[in-house]
């Protein structure tokens, strides 16, 4: 059974409140506040901090605290432009090498997803989307993929769960549930499809924000 240690508790904690902006964009946050705020101690809550401006989640400002990053509109093309490349790799990997029981998780992710559509529960279709992603980087056996696209994930959840309207719920839910049947099957060629055609779905998304 892994352990799970304070500090990936704390980012953990730290990652979804950036992503669902329960943290803000701009705001300055310190240590002290953020440990009594979450109930776990200062050196867990350091160390998390430290991998999110790694990430450039946060980023510390002198005799002020640590500032959670804006979100750079201009830059998030480039972003996705950079994460399509990665989940190509990630997607193929994982079809070809998930176990039995992680390609079964999969449509049980999927089933979840769908039922957090339905339901209108951004949040829960936020913790589900973040599932999906450990899955198949735990399926894919490859940490280097996996590690580098890790961040990009984070600040497309972000920048979704800011910008989506209320129907890319159920367009979200559909894509997902397409790309997590190809890995089931095995079917590392339409993997690749339904990785791109989710990339296309956020670049079109940020392309609406930009260009509005």
């Amino acid at each position: 059974m892994e352990i799970i240690t304070l500090s990936e508790q704390a980012y953990d904690v730290l990652e979804e409140m950036i992503v669902t902006l329960k943290l803000k964009p701009g705001t300055i946050i310190s240590e002290g506040r953020l440990s009594s705020q979450v109930g776990i101690g200062r050196t867990p809550i350091r160390e998390a901090l430290q991998k999110l401006a790694h990430q450039h989640l946060v980023e510390a400002i002198p005799k002020k605290g640590i500032r959670v990053s804006e979100i750079n509109i201009a830059s998030h093309l480039a972003l996705l432009e950079t994460r399509r490349v990665l989940e190509r790799v990630i997607v193929s990997k994982a079809a070809t090498r998930a176990s039995h029981e992680q390609r079964e998780k999969l449509k049980e992710v999927a089933d979840a997803m769908d039922a957090a559509a339905r339901n209108r529960n951004l949040d829960e279709f936020i913790q589900i989307d973040h599932a999906f992603d450990e899955l198949i980087g735990e399926a894919a056996q490859n940490p280097y993929a996996t590690e580098a696209c890790s961040p990009l994930r984070a600040h497309c959840r972000r920048f979704w769960y800011r910008y989506h309207k209320d129907e890319d719920l159920s367009e979200a839910a559909r894509i997902h549930r397409e790309l997590m049947e190809a890995i089931s099957n095995q079917d590392d060629a339409s993997a690749v499809t339904g990785s791109d055609d989710l990339i296309d779905y956020l670049e079109q998304l940020t392309r609406g924000v930009l260009y509005k």
